[in-house]
């Protein structure tokens, strides 16, 4: 097997997933394009190129507002589980060891092996960011992509508001405007929903072979265990 064959297959979770993502990204600018130039014409106006929707504020809002509840979802996943537990799924870890867990556990300082990261034997502030590292991750790129989706939400709302010759409003004001929100909400509702039914429905239902579900023939209240 050639080095760049065994990279792929070592890789092809990540790989395929990252494909898909641009395919299907790619998809979204060129359906967005199309529906965006036929609200032009319907209000009278000419259709824009395909360049200028993709570097404009309402195909930005429509991929941040997405961006944004995912990350939400997935930081709040990482962070809940450290705490809460749900009998039963192999989402959750075993009912005892809810917390943070001890130091022999994580692999942590004295207890790290030959293959634990070099900052995984430190102490300090290093120790902690690298503990967090994955959460933090994921608050930071939904606060940014949050940031962003109220940026670019505000700007192609307020085009809106100046084509029905009614007055912009501040970001301030766009914050507590329903438009903001009902775009925020929607996606947030969705991705917990999501999550929730994973994770009771992977009690009782099973994917033979997937890392997402426990074996076939375990238990339904086996808890924590992967296939």
């Amino acid at each position: 097997m050639t080095r760049l064959l065994r990279f792929a297959r070592e890789n092809s979770l990540g790989l395929v997933f990252g494909s898909l993502f641009v395919v299907v990204l790619v998809a979204q600018a060129l359906a967005g394009h199309a529906d965006y130039n036929q609200q032009q014409l319907t209000d009278g106006l000419p259709p824009v190129s395909f360049g200028r929707y993709v570097s404009s504020a309402s195909f930005g809002v429509d991929v941040l507002e997405n961006w944004q509840s995912e990350y939400l979802q997935f930081f709040l996943y990482i962070y809940l589980t450290v705490w809460l537990v749900q009998k039963g799924s192999p989402e959750s870890k075993e009912l005892g060891k809810a917390g943070r867990e001890s130091e022999r556990d994580q692999k942590i300082g004295a207890f790290a092996d030959g293959n634990s990261p070099a900052w995984a034997r430190t102490r300090g502030v290093r120790l902690w960011l690298f503990s967090n590292s994955l959460g933090l991750v994921m608050l930071l790129i939904f606060v940014l992509s949050w940031l962003g989706q109220s940026i670019t939400g505000r700007i192609a709302y307020n085009e809106r508001q100046l084509a029905d010759l009614q007055d912009p409003v501040s970001w301030g004001g766009y914050l507590t405007n329903p438009d903001f929100w009902n775009r925020t909400l929607q996606n947030w509702q969705s991705e917990l929903l999501a999550v929730a039914s994973m994770a009771i429905f992977a009690i009782y239902l099973r994917q033979r072979g997937s890392s997402q579900s426990k074996p076939v023939g375990s238990a339904h209240t086996a808890t924590g265990v992967e296939g």
